[in-house]
């Protein structure tokens, strides 16, 4: 009788990756979910005899072991079998076997090779039948990422663009991101990531025998988005100056950033800002099977000493500080990920924070998460990971400071407990809208719950401290209530290339006279803080009669701010008044001032396989000329890559149309990203949703 062996296999790669969900991947791999059976075809030279019988070996990583659970071996049998990796003869038909595999709900997701085992007269032999990528099945009950609601999987698994929430808590603007983690390459380059590693690197068969676990994997990938300690994804940059790499304002999505740094070498890919970390992140995530999404937080604290409060500084002349390390980012961006916490209990499972944005170290390494957003909001700083990071994040205590260099002192102004995390913001599920969850992170603002779980978190961080103790020590602090208040009010249009109009309003809160002497500055700052430079700066006294409101007028004019504007488009207006013998009042803003709109419109109808014309239409606002122009144009679903198109210089006031070409490969609502880019204004973006008939 002629040796058994195969001869040939077949996958059935379109009805498994429909059945479990992967349908939407470019690449022609079989790519499954854990915990669910796949069938394939499996055509051997003749039919078994009585004594032989097949099994079969799965292994994934290097050093696979049983004893690690990267490595199974299971027999084909005729009846399926509970928990671990089993094999079934669903039917037999001229040498034809028809073979069912299920694998546990908490295998190792990653890249496994199939072998088949021939038992055959007391030989055997053992044949690679070929290999399967796993991933996480959050369509699955028993898988530590199930999600039960379906409209909720479609965004959080399945949904390959997004929004990401910018601006300021006082002007929330929007900008469209192109996840497309289902691109060709982006799920390999998303296993690559975690093959690239500290972890892997120090111990590959452990590290890989640990990405059965949603919370290792999400914490390792916090780690490697960002290229600070292991030649990860990103190079963060907020200096304002991105030479030698790209504005972090022009990427359009992840795909290009994915893609350039497995093309470099595995080289961190310069430059990112928060919300560039959060969308690649999230990528990741949602290709490896974990539902994730992004979360924008306005007036973000970043606490680098445990202590729940954050210092800010200015001089007597009204100019920020740079001096401490704490900061408020007017926003910043990370990632929720939805799993269970079998580490902590059934109330911390669902949405956690992992944020890959490389802030303060945790274990050595620049990496945060995942920390329970339900722990976050009872104040459960001890539990894991990065929990006081988090909690002071969104509950810090602002604290201003008047700093004199002169005498070298510094007496506080004031206290703020309220401004700290506002407006916690994600997509909307199926929608374009803003969702705010900020009621999912803190009870009320100013209630007794909040002020409580404030209590309760800075008890267990400092079990000794002060309720109310502030961060610099035993500086004299008179908190005493100050005789005037003040604001600055937006006076007009804010757009660039235009005056900039503020009001400073003054008011006298007591029934005597006083007298004001207002220092005030304007510097062009990065969004989280970093200054960039003075742009104006003004000294005047105001009078206050009892009870009186004054406006003293603010113009910044273009040529004044013009050089300095980062793509932020941001400036910081600060007033430090003063009422001899009272402390100061430290008035400050903000202000964001509106890019030139740049409009996309489809010229023909948009179907399958059916080239589209599509236009851009840019008018340049200002009375001089534009130069060094160019537009980035991306969108999964609608052109395989990126578009890079070079536009001609505009002369001022001058309108341009650039015409360019998409071919959609998908059907559906899909998201068309813009960025324009030139010498006066550094990112321009638009966003167009275009329904793409079959």
């Amino acid at each position: 009788m002629s040796a058994l062996e195969p001869q040939s296999i077949n996958w059935q790669m379109t009805s498994n990756r429909r059945a479990h969900n992967t349908h939407n991947f470019y690449d022609q791999e079989l790519i499954l979910r854990r915990g669910q059976a796949f069938n394939f075809l499996l055509s051997l030279n003749r039919n078994l005899s009585s004594g032989e019988r097949l099994g079969f070996i799965a292994s994934t990583g290097p050093n696979a072991s049983e004893s690690a659970k990267t490595k199974a071996v299971f027999p084909l049998s005729n009846s399926g079998s509970g928990g671990g990796w089993s094999a079934q003869l669903v039917s037999s038909q001229d040498k034809v076997l028809t073979i069912s595999i299920l694998t546990p709900a908490n295998a190792p997701i990653g890249l496994y090779t199939l072998n088949l085992q021939i038992f055959s007269h007391g030989k055997e032999f053992t044949l690679k039948l070929g290999t399967f990528i796993l991933l996480f099945n959050p369509w699955l009950q028993a898988d530590s990422v199930f999600m039960s609601n379906r409209a909720e999987r479609e965004e959080y698994v399945q949904e390959d663009a997004g929004i990401i929430y910018v601006g300021s808590a006082n002007r929330i603007g929007m900008m469209g991101w192109n996840f497309g983690q289902f691109e060709e390459g982006i799920l390999n380059i998303s296993l690559a990531v975690l093959d690239h590693s500290l972890n892997f690197r120090r111990d590959p068969a452990t590290d890989v025998a640990r990405r059965s676990d949603p919370k290792y994997v999400g914490r390792v990938l916090s780690a490697m988005i960002n290229g600070n300690d292991d030649n990860g994804v990103i190079s963060g940059n907020w200096s304002g100056d991105y030479s030698g790499g790209r504005d972090p304002r022009n990427w359009n999505g992840s795909v290009e950033i994915l893609k350039a740094w497995k093309s470099s070498g595995f080289r961190p890919v310069r430059f990112g800002q928060c919300w560039v970390f959060a969308g690649t992140f999230n990528t990741v995530l949602r290709s490896l099977g974990i539902p994730a999404r992004v979360i924008t937080n306005f007036n973000s604290a970043h606490d680098t000493d445990r202590n729940l409060s954050v210092d800010v500084y200015y001089d007597p002349m009204g100019n920020p500080l740079d001096k401490g390390r704490d900061s408020v980012w007017n926003f910043h961006v990370w990632n929720e990920a939805w799993f269970v916490r079998t580490d902590l209990g059934p109330s911390y499972n669902g949405w956690q924070v992992l944020d890959a944005t490389p802030q303060e170290r945790s274990q050595g390494v620049f990496q945060c998460g995942p920390a329970s957003v339900f722990g976050v909001r009872e104040g459960d700083v001890d539990k894991d990971f990065d929990m006081p990071f988090v909690f002071a994040e969104v509950n810090a205590d602002r604290i201003t400071w008047i700093y004199d260099a002169y005498t070298g002192t510094q007496k506080q102004s004031s206290s703020d407990s309220r401004s700290v995390g506002k407006y916690i913001s994600t997509k909307a599920v199926g929608s374009s809208s803003r969702v705010d969850v900020t009621e999912k992170y803190k009870y009320p603002e100013g209630s007794s719950q909040e002020r409580q779980v404030f209590g309760k978190a800075l008890g267990k961080l400092k079990p000794r401290a002060s309720f109310g103790a502030t961060s610099a020590g035993s500086v004299e602090s008179e908190e005493q209530t100050p005789s005037i208040s003040g604001t600055f009010k937006v006076a007009g249009i804010l757009e660039v290339g235009r005056e900039v109009n503020l009001a400073l309003l003054l008011k006298n809160l007591t029934d005597d006279v006083k007298m004001v002497s207002v220092n005030m500055t304007a510097w062009t700052i990065v969004y989280n803080g970093t200054l960039i430079h003075e742009v104006w700066k003004d000294s005047v006294t105001i009078s206050l009669d009892p009870k009186e409101e004054k406006r003293h007028p603010v113009k910044i004019s273009y040529a004044q701010y013009e050089k300095y504007l980062k793509a932020d488009n941001m400036i910081r207006t600060t007033a430090v008044c003063q009422v001899t013998d009272e402390p100061e009042v430290v008035v400050e803003r903000d202000v964001i001032l509106d890019n030139p709109t740049l409009t996309l419109e489809v010229l023909d109808e948009v179907r399958v396989q059916k080239p589209v014309h599509v236009q851009m239409l840019f008018s340049n606002p200002l009375d001089e000329p534009v130069k060094n122009c160019v537009l980035l144009v991306e969108g999964s679903g609608l052109l395989l890559g990126s578009l890079k198109i070079d536009v001609p210089a505009l002369r001022p006031k001058e309108r341009s149309r650039v015409r360019f070409e998409i071919l959609p490969t998908r059907s559906g609502t899909k998201q068309l990203l813009a960025d324009f880019s030139c010498d006066k204004f550094p990112a321009i973006k638009a966003m167009l949703s275009i329904d793409v008939a079959e």
